[in-house]
């Protein structure tokens, strides 16, 4: 991963964290039970880190070096 991929990495993990963050509040305000939000967040947390820290090919964006000139 490069500084281009780190940007769209970063906002994907907050995007789940939040989103899911939402869903385990809402599920265990519903369900009435906090044990329910300790393991959809438990989830989540095992989650994002495993979509974004692995160097995914759209997350690189290689560099284009220059031809090496002739001395």
């Amino acid at each position: 991963m490069d500084w281009q991929g780190q940007k769209p990495a970063e906002y994907l993990m907050q995007t789940i964290l939040l989103v899911l963050s939402v869903v385990a509040f809402s599920a265990g305000y519903v369900m009435g039970s906090f044990q329910t939000v300790i393991q959809i967040y438990s989830g989540e947390v095992v989650l994002a880190p495993s979509v974004t820290v692995p160097n995914l090919p759209w997350f690189s964006h290689p560099l284009q070096w220059l031809d090496p000139m002739e001395a």
